[in-house]
């Protein structure tokens, strides 16, 4: 039960995001979208550092570091090819329907398979705890509410009616629980590779706070820091003191 519950988090906060179209007239404020986006930042560098890549060291047989740094370089580029291949298609969030669900359905495949991947390695070998599980489950669903948002607000705000627009951000949800159920139900196939799996997952998630979730600072307004110290200092406590 457990386990079920930790997979849905993160639909749970895509869902919840699209669940506002319902009550933001236009979109959320832009300080208040930067504090979100960082605090997310935050919570989702911590849980990929103790949650994913030092699991992934200490698992490893030989270098043992040699698995990490493959598996987080595959990550890395990987996101990169995905956004290579969206920005030579130019497909934009917000252009229309279908090239909208295409990009949050290419981005939050991914994501799921990171909760996929970090809950099977809790029930095969318990080198990563339930709160370590819990803590990446819930960075990636804070980040996915305003991604919720995105998906749901230009498509009210372009005329479709806001359960027709709530229910298009449920289904890019849905893919995301997909990700993590399909990696789940082939957990005991992928054992082997594990390792590999845990640092390609983080290289996802640092590629996503890297490019996606961090907001471009300016002089004026810097609240995404404070917003990231924050996140990454309540994932770091928590995942060490109750570990």
């Amino acid at each position: 039960m457990s386990v079920l519950i930790g997979i849905i988090i993160p639909f749970i906060g895509t869902s919840l995001g699209a669940l506002m179209v319902y009550f933001v007239k236009n979109r959320i404020s832009r300080r208040l979208e930067i504090v979100i986006l960082g605090f997310a930042a935050g919570v989702m560098m911590a849980a990929s550092i103790w949650s994913l890549i030092i699991p992934a060291i200490e698992m490893s047989r030989g270098i043992s570091w040699l698995p990490a740094s493959i598996g987080l370089t595959i990550g890395i580029l990987f996101f990169f090819l995905i956004d290579y291949l969206l920005n030579k298609k130019k497909i934009k969030f917000g252009e229309n329907v279908d090239k909208m669900m295409l990009a949050i359905t290419l981005h939050n495949i991914p994501e799921g398979c990171a909760v996929g991947i970090i809950f099977a390695s809790y029930m095969l070998y318990h080198n990563v705890t339930l709160t370590a599980c819990y803590a990446l489950s819930l960075g990636i669903a804070i980040q996915n509410i305003p991604e919720g948002l995105i998906v749901s607000l230009p498509l009210k705000n372009k005329g479709m009616s806001k359960t027709k627009a709530f229910g298009y951000g449920i289904i890019s949800a849905i893919f995301e629980l997909m990700g993590a159920v399909v990696t789940l139900i082939f957990s005991s196939v992928v054992s082997v590779i594990l390792p590999y799996l845990l640092a390609f997952a983080a290289g996802a998630m640092i590629y996503v706070i890297v490019v996606e979730l961090i907001p471009e600072s300016t002089e004026e307004n810097k609240v995404n820091t404070l917003g990231f110290l924050l996140g990454f200092m309540i994932m770091m406590i928590l995942d060490v003191a109750l570990g």
